[in-house]
């Protein structure tokens, strides 16, 4: 059997291997944004100040963005399936360390473990829906796929509310064990044995210098954030992570196999469908930061109430994302990344004028807007990444493609609030480093700045697309 579109039995079972595939990609990526509501509740339970809480969000996303291109070449080279299930297993036992309040040093330990495993099911997951599912059903396929990665990566705050109202912070990750057991034993039952394999080497030099890059450069980002940008460890850092990435650059070069073949590039959909997927999850993570501080410090709202309200876009995206998917193999990929990306310059504009005093309604509506945007935006976004590349590069794709997702999240954590706070510290004439009690003017001012930011990041992600459309020859059905 040469391909799995040829297996009548994996083809019966196509939307099972879906399913399997989505649930895990949605608590995977859940669990980059869930903890930030659960961060003052960490932090006075363990009575560790909230810079040091901050960690807990922050070492998961940084782990995941190391190891995503090792473990998609790793699937390319050992198996995608085979990778993936062992991912699943790391994922649920580092769920499961999470909840025992032990220490900060533990906790975050098991945050480790439970990225190494979301990052191989990350690495993975869009590689094996696009060998799965036959081209006119791609789209809706990796619409599914695209739904849920926007649902985790911005649902966490108002899921996290939720679950925090009724029970302790713990239960933010318990929740992913039973959920995590259901789905293994689906993928157990329906998943196939892998038949693409390559068999190469797998690069661990250029592994271990992307690794430092991101580790020390994030690392000097967030510590800058705290201790200022010109204090020596952050220097420190940022030199380590120059070094690194110009280390990588040779190894790549010199690796008879490299950890990432520069020569995919040269695809300009495909890099261009990366690089607007990394713009606008960074955008997504603007929102996801600051919005909390809006509902529930400036406007005085419980964090359950907040929570509900941030569910609004996982609603929009739960309903767009089936039809995104539908016509994004009806019509093409095209206008409906246009579309999406319209709308969700739009929401920024939206979001820069919400006041202590604005209705709610304006905020629901602009949330509602956000969710259509974003489900207009991934299905075709994903789906001219996947299709824009040959069946034996279908791992490095995907890992390149949740690669440039979660380095946009942890870009828009280090962004938003670098920008956040740098125009609070501007307004209030003295260094800010968190919501300022009884002066919210402060806040909203930096709020707008901050959604400036986030508004110029789709802005520049729309004419690109724009761009690449044009050097394409206009928008052309997929077929």
């Amino acid at each position: 059997m040469h391909s799995y579109q040829e297996d009548a039995k994996v083809q019966k079972n196509r939307w099972w291997i879906l399913i399997a595939v989505s649930m895990f990609t949605f608590m995977s990526t859940l669990d980059g944004s869930i903890v930030n509501i659960a961060l003052p509740t960490i932090s006075n339970d363990m009575g560790v100040p909230m810079n040091q809480a901050e960690w807990v969000v922050s070492v998961y996303l940084m782990i995941v963005c190391s190891c995503l291109l090792l473990f998609g070449k790793i699937g390319d080279s050992r198996g995608k399936i085979k990778v993936f299930r062992i991912g699943t297993l790391i994922f649920v036992l580092g769920s499961l360390l999470c909840g025992f309040n032990h220490s900060l040093g533990f906790l975050l330990f098991a945050r480790v473990v439970q990225a190494i495993g979301a990052s191989m099911t990350m690495a993975t997951n869009t590689g094996i829906i696009t060998e799965v599912f036959p081209i006119h059903e791609r789209g809706r396929a990796l619409g599914a796929i695209g739904a849920f990665v926007s649902l985790g990566s911005i649902a966490g705050p108002g899921l996290g509310g939720v679950i925090l109202s009724q029970f302790s912070w713990a239960y933010i990750f318990w929740i992913n064990v039973p959920v995590g057991i259901i789905t293994m034993l689906i993928a157990e039952k329906f998943l196939p044995k892998d038949i693409t394999m390559s068999g190469h080497a797998i690069d661990r030099g250029g592994f271990a210098a992307i690794a430092a890059t991101i580790i020390s450069f994030f690392g000097a980002i967030f510590l800058g954030q705290e201790s200022g940008f010109f204090h020596p460890v952050p220097l420190v850092l940022f030199a380590i992570s120059v070094i690194a990435f110009i280390s990588f650059l040779k190894v790549e070069k010199k690796a008879a196999f490299p950890l990432v073949s520069f020569g995919i590039f040269k695809n300009k959909i495909f890099t261009m469908s990366l690089i607007t997927a990394l713009l606008i999850f960074s955008s997504n993570f603007f929102v996801n930061v600051v919005i909390p501080f809006y509902l529930q410090n400036a406007r005085g709202l419980s964090p359950s109430y907040a929570g509900l309200l941030m569910m609004v876009f996982p609603l929009m995206m739960v309903v767009g994302a089936p039809l995104s998917g539908y016509l994004t193999d009806r019509v093409g990929p095209e206008i409906l990344v246009l579309v999406g990306l319209g709308l969700l310059s739009v929401t920024q504009v939206m979001y820069m004028f919400l006041s202590v005093d604005s209705p709610l309604w304006l905020y629901i509506v602009a949330t509602a807007i956000m969710g259509a945007g974003n489900a207009l935006f991934q299905s075709p976004n994903n789906t001219m990444v996947m299709s824009s590349v040959t069946i034996e590069n279908l791992g490095l794709a995907g890992s390149m493609n949740s690669f440039a997702r979660n380095l946009g999240m942890v870009i828009g954590i280090s962004l938003s609030t670098t920008v956040l706070y740098q125009a609070m510290s501007a307004k209030m004439g003295q260094r800010v480093t968190n919501y300022i009690a009884d002066r919210p003017d402060v806040f909203l001012y930096g709020m707008k700045i901050t959604f400036l930011g986030s508004f110029v990041l789709c802005f520049v992600a729309f004419f690109l697309t724009i761009w690449r459309i044009k050097k394409q020859g206009g928008i052309q059905k997929n077929v």
